[in-house]
């Protein structure tokens, strides 16, 4: 069963799926949570914010999410495509929807080796 997160201020409630997130980014002061069925919800907590809170919901068996420098947590189960020269991400469920973002070329690295390691 999937678990959900739930992200709640004085005036609103989100409550997703942790396997409808692709990917967090940061805002400023904010976090936008961009969701495979392509919504977007902006809360109002900090990229720092939102790991602490993910590594407190994961389990050992669950460390699907992955932070990609200073503005972004991915889901790394959607990981299709890594180019390091173009520094282009692709988080992708091969078949409903498909996201393209950019990190930096040290953090798609680091990202690259940890994913070949992990298949090994």
């Amino acid at each position: 069963m999937d678990r959900c997160f739930t992200f709640s201020t004085s005036g609103e409630l989100i409550r997703v799926p942790s396997k409808a997130v692709v990917l967090i980014t940061a805002d400023g002061n904010y976090s936008v949570l961009s969701l495979a069925d392509g919504s977007e919800y902006v809360v109002t907590l900090q990229l720092g914010q939102i790991e602490r809170k993910l590594m407190e919901f994961v389990t050992n068996h669950d460390n699907r999410f992955i932070r990609i420098g200073k503005s972004l947590i991915i889901n790394s189960e959607y990981i299709s495509y890594i180019h390091l020269a173009r520094q282009k991400l692709i988080l992708s469920d091969c078949r409903t929807f498909k996201r393209e973002t950019t990190a930096s070329r040290e953090a798609l690295k680091a990202l690259k080796d940890y994913i070949e390691k992990e298949e090994r």
